[in-house]
């Protein structure tokens, strides 16, 4: 499911097929910051996210950050004819993907959108390098895009994909897992209303549109905004078979 902040384009991406999901995260421009783009970041997830499907889909056992490294490179293609590609605040988004292969659910996380994963234990994947750079100012964030020592994103540089986390988990034992979008990660990450074992719960016995209702109810009532008031929202869960 994904509902998009009020009032805007959803700039989030979901997409899943047999055995795999992907979801992306576009993150939103800056007021008055020249991406060097005539695309916004809705653009660029879905044609970054379609190619991850369309390759998912070939079920080829390519490595995700391959597969991911391939669909910016054809992405960037795509406009860079029209396009500043050198621009460091050129349209990006993260990357979280999920598949399975054999006896084995393997995981890939490119920046801040979490996976969640219950092996009768809550595992939770999820590149937090965004929440630890020296300087979170309009050029602070622009140095630490995209370069060492900073975060790492999907945006016009197919090597940013190896920058991104991944591992796998025996399917033996894997009971449940969710796929978000840091707007629908907010009650446990920005709220503090329940914890991760709380959100797969919730998910499992009333779903993603519940889970929805309850952020949006969270902003609308939050007093202090820090960053964005709504953000769009979008949760995949999975059931595995015991």
């Amino acid at each position: 499911m994904s509902v998009a902040t009020p009032g805007r384009e959803n700039e989030d991406f979901v997409a899943a097929g047999p055995g795999w999901v992907v979801l992306l995260d576009g993150a939103t421009a800056p007021q008055g910051v020249d991406s060097g783009c005539r695309h916004d970041p809705a653009w660029l997830v879905r044609r970054l996210g379609g190619r991850i499907a369309a390759l998912l889909a070939l079920e080829d056992g390519k490595p995700l950050p391959d597969l991911v490294a391939e669909a910016i490179k054809v992405t960037g293609e795509a406009h860079t004819e029209t396009c500043d590609l050198g621009n460091p605040d050129s349209p990006s988004a993260t990357v979280s993907l999920l598949r399975r292969r054999g006896g084995a659910v393997e995981w890939y996380v490119l920046a801040d959108s979490p996976i969640v994963v219950d092996v009768g234990e809550i595992r939770v994947f999820r590149d937090d390098r965004v929440d630890h750079l020296p300087s979170y100012t309009l050029e602070g964030v622009r140095r630490s895009r995209n370069s060492p020592g900073g975060f790492w994103v999907a945006s016009t540089r197919p090597e940013a994909a190896y920058e991104g986390l991944t591992g796998e988990v025996p399917v033996e034992g894997l009971r449940r897992a969710a796929v978000l979008s840091d707007g629908a990660s907010r009650l446990v990450e920005r709220f503090g209303q329940m914890g991760w074992g709380d959100l797969l719960r919730l998910l499992d016995e009333e779903g993603p549109r519940e889970l929805v209702r309850r952020t949006r109810a969270a902003e609308a009532a939050a007093t202090a905004a820090r960053g964005k008031r709504y953000d769009d929202a979008t949760a995949v869960f999975v059931r595995f078979d015991t």
